[in-house]
């Protein structure tokens, strides 16, 4: 089974994919894509729309593991985020992919026993559970990389 992981924006989106046979997780890829600066969001939301279809085609995902949206603050960021999350949700059901999503907080305490904990202990918890030399970056594919662990480690919470 391969997992896909997102972590969504309208400027970066990170991206990890796991492999997951029984209890065996391997890490295939991860990294970002980047949208082109200072355009349009629907210019935007269209190339978010190229990458994840991309990687798709590509990989071909049996789950996608999505990270739910908490702001507090900037309610047009929120809307900007959310528009490019649904994007990547639509793909994920027009090709019959499976869609988990979770908060920070429970990544969080699933990988670090921790619901307070900061990106470099999580950053080094997925360097340890993936024996990786350094830790992962950019910071936004390494939160795709614990987001995909953490559907791996509780898959039962389908959407």
């Amino acid at each position: 089974m391969i997992i896909l992981w997102i972590d969504p924006g309208t400027t970066t989106v990170g991206f990890a994919l796991i492999k997951k046979e029984n209890s065996k997780m391997k890490l295939i890829d991860y990294w970002v894509f980047k949208t082109t600066p200072k355009i349009d969001l629907s210019l935007k939301i269209l190339e978010i729309w190229t990458d994840i279809n991309h990687i798709i085609q590509k990989y071909n995902p049996e789950i996608l593991s999505i990270e739910k949206l908490f702001f507090q603050t900037n309610t047009k960021t929120a809307i900007d985020v959310a528009q490019a999350r649904w994007v990547i949700v639509y793909e994920a059901i027009k090709n019959n992919i499976k869609i988990s999503d979770y908060t920070p907080l429970q990544v969080k305490k699933a990988i670090t026993w921790n619901g307070k904990a900061n990106k470099l202990q999580l950053q080094n918890a997925i360097k340890m559970i993936f024996w990786l030399e350094t830790i992962p970056k950019p910071d936004d594919a390494a939160d795709a990389i614990w987001l995909a662990y953490m559907w791996a480690l509780n898959s039962k919470n389908l959407i």
